[in-house]
């Protein structure tokens, strides 16, 4: 009886011990959350500067986040990817709620684990991850989650030379984790964030990396990663990736089991932001109104941070200020923001009086330029964070750097202790822009050697369009697009008003109009072949910029006028007319309705012809959402398979209207090409009744289980099509004609 005593106590003391142990991991988990709540509930709009903190539950707007990614978004700019997709994002697209990522549809048949989330910069991917870690730490949502980790990138680069287990890794950076031993981490289910992929120094190899399935075993970080994503390491582990879109192909598709896209706000949450922002409703109407009048500042809205710059600058002008005149363009507004910024600068630290407050002085512009430099070098390298040595060989120091906190902003964890470096950013991709921009226009008014490395050119004393002109050759020669909005802001700052409001900052600016003139007609003229279309329409964004509308009032006219085939397009009248069709917000009204667009009747210049068969998928859903598309010609039009399969995948998604399809004399286009509409013609939702294509088909008479059947007039292999004959009752196909009546 002892001896089974003995066993009971022995297996009592046990059962406490495990009761005691799990009693303290409770605690541990609560102390983690209070942790994560105190530093989740504030936010800092824009800027680290103290003081001027918000809570996040007070000022957060709901943003748009959808499953699945957009296409077509890794050769463009990320403003332009919001140009090209604004319209169609309203239409397509799976919304999901940001506290839901990981829980699963009734269609889906497996458990979420990796979720992978991309977003151009500023569309509020770190702040989806705050308000989801701050509504797990509150108790609102995903109680079922034991604990959120949150591991960014740009924290992780600051250690990226250390050697870590997981375990040493999460007490690293959440202390409250000291206590947890090894064997019992396994048994939580805790959900790691990873935020700011983009922002990694790290290098991830998916395909070379050591095996680590043990969460005490060290490695490097890299390596820990990679394992922790594959699911080696800690499979029961959930985990979140955030990163901008180009860098988030760095993750294999077949670790990731949700795509989403944080796509910031929609037209609805634009305004809701600024009616939570301001309180006087007059103010916020008014701002509202004021953006919806530019289509460059409404799209640009669709990134939370740019409704912060956008408001920071309206706020002022209307109300300090009281100005009327108002930025029009995206050079407008950022150049009122720096002016903004600095004022602000003056005011917190200089209690003295100045002769001329708004206008900047030798030391402002000392340091102005010193951040420029920093701008311009980084966006050379493609970096958008930067350490204190960075900043040191530009000349600045942390202090400097400081006073303008609302353009560059030190990011760094105070309560870390292991945070001995700070890092650095400007609050935006397009700041950074800008203030590179500002620089190089400072360097070519004094003749700096750094614009002559930049453009490889020994041009000698290049007059102001001239340079205008290289620096655009030389960003339509990029493949990703990456300095289309630097470009932009450069023919921005050659206006008058701007130059104005900076003063000294640019240097002494060449104001001779002959010399403006020239620069607009360079881009009335460049010739961009071989340029995707999405990336020549920033020609005509730069003419916008430079204020300069007559290509935009021609383009108004030609599209009220009756005789459109008397209407010569050219090249930038091409891209215009593209743009104006993708941004339209309404369907063209009866005083402009086109029942049918004959591309080949329209007398289009050589250059601007090519131009207009090369309507990527965006565009061409454009032209057949805003204009009650009946008949489409294309004939004559030197079609090649990439025209056919953004025309066929623009068809497909927006296909009701369109009742003849002409693609006749193409004859450069082969079968495959062909084979890429296919998609469009078996479509439930096709209503087509002509088809022409002359030499592309010929007729099987044969009807069987309610099909219709072309078969292609294959020049290489054999290809049949088999069409629903429901949905195209009396389909044509000329030159043969089938017909059910």
């Amino acid at each position: 009886m002892d001896s089974s005593g003995n066993m009971w106590n022995t297996h009592e003391g046990a059962f406490f011990s495990a009761l005691l142990a799990d009693v303290v991991l409770q605690e541990m988990f609560g102390e983690h959350q209070i942790s994560l709540r105190s530093r989740s509930e504030h936010v800092a709009e824009g800027t680290e500067e103290a003081g001027r903190e918000k809570r996040l539950n007070k000022v957060y707007t709901e943003l748009y986040i959808t499953e699945g990614l957009r296409q077509e978004v890794h050769t463009q700019h990320e403003v332009m990817q919001m140009e090209t997709t604004t319209k169609t994002n309203k239409l397509h697209g799976t919304a999901i709620k940001n506290p839901d990522i990981f829980k699963v549809r009734p269609d889906q048949h497996r458990s979420i684990r990796v979720v992978l989330t991309s977003g151009v910069a500023g569309a509020g991917k770190s702040f989806s991850v705050q308000k989801f870690t701050l509504d797990w730490a509150e108790g609102l949502e995903n109680q079922d989650i034991s604990a959120v980790i949150p591991l960014s990138f740009r924290e992780m680069n600051l250690i990226r030379d250390e050697q870590h287990s997981l375990l040493t890794l999460i007490q690293r950076f959440h202390p409250t984790f000291q206590k947890i031993p090894a064997e019992q981490l396994s048994v939580w289910k805790l959900l790691f964030i990873f935020d700011g992929l983009d922002e990694s120094r790290l290098s991830l190899d998916f395909n070379n990396s050591q095996v680590v399935s043990d969460v005490t075993q060290k490695s490097s970080i890299n390596v820990l990663l990679t394992n922790l994503i594959q699911g080696q390491l800690f499979p029961s582990a959930l985990i979140w990736i955030t990163s901008r879109p180009a860098a988030a192909n760095q993750i294999p598709p077949s670790c990731v089991d949700r795509l989403t896209e944080v796509r910031g706000f929609n037209d609805a949450q634009k305004e809701e932001y600024f009616r939570k922002r301001f309180s006087d409703e007059e103010l916020s109407s008014r701002i509202i109104s004021h953006i919806k009048g530019s289509m460059s500042l409404y799209i640009m809205c669709e990134v939370p941070v740019f409704c912060w710059i956008t408001a920071v600058v309206m706020e002022n002008l209307l109300t300090t200020e009281k100005r009327r005149e108002l930025p029009t363009t995206l050079t407008d507004m950022y150049s009122h923001f720096l002016m903004v910024h600095t004022k602000r600068k003056k005011n917190k630290y200089q209690q003295e009086h100045e002769e001329n407050p708004q206008e900047l002085t030798e030391a402002d512009m000392e340091v102005l330029l010193k951040l420029g430099r920093l701008a311009f070098e980084h966006l050379e390298k493609g970096n958008i964070m930067f350490y204190q040595e960075d900043l040191e060989q530009c000349g600045l120091d942390a202090t400097e750097a400081s006073l303008y906190s609302g353009v560059c902003t030190e990011i760094f964890r105070r309560e870390c202790g292991i945070f001995q470096k700070p890092v650095y950013c400007f609050v935006h991709l397009s700041v950074q822009e800008f203030l590179a921009a500002v620089y190089m226009i400072h360097c070519y008014n004094k003749k700096v050697k750094d614009i002559e490395d930049f453009l490889k050119d020994c041009m000698e004393n290049p007059s102001l369009d001239e340079f205008l002109n290289r620096v655009m050759e030389k960003s339509l020669q990029s493949q990703t697009g990456r300095l289309d909005l630097l470009v932009r802001f450069l023919h921005g700052l050659s206006v008058e008003s701007n130059q104005r409001l900076l003063g000294g900052l640019l240097g002494q600016t060449e104001k001779n109009p002959e010399t403006i003139q020239r620069a607009i007609n360079n881009l009335k003229e460049i010739n961009s072949k071989g340029v995707s279309p999405d990336r020549s329409i920033n020609i005509y964004h730069c003419l916008m910029e430079m204020k300069d509308l007559s290509v935009h009032q021609e383009i108004q006219k030609f599209l009220k006028s009756e005789n459109k085939s008397e209407k010569e397009l050219s090249e930038i009248h091409c891209s215009a007319l593209a743009y104006t069709l993708q941004m339209s917000e309404e369907v063209l009204d009866n005083s402009i309705y086109v029942s049918a667009v004959h591309f080949e009747n329209l007398s289009v210049s050589r250059q601007g012809g090519s131009h207009l068969t090369e309507f990527t998928k965006f565009q061409l859903s454009s032209l057949l959402l805003n204009t009650f598309l009946s008949t489409f010609r294309l004939k004559e039009c030197s079609l090649s398979e990439i025209n056919c399969e953004a025309l066929g995948s623009a068809l497909k998604e927006n296909p009701s209207n369109l009742t003849e399809l002409d693609l006749s004399d193409n004859y450069s286009l082969h079968d495959s090409g062909f084979l890429l509409l296919c998609g469009f013609l078996e479509s439930p939702d096709c209503r087509l009744q002509t088809l022409r294509s002359e030499s592309m088909f010929q007729l099987c008479s044969d009807l069987y289980d309610d099909k219709v059947v072309l078969t292609l007039n294959c020049r290489h292999e054999a290809g049949v099509l088999l069409l629903h004959a429901d949905h195209l009752h009396g389909l044509k196909v000329f030159s043969f004609l089938l017909s059910f009546m």
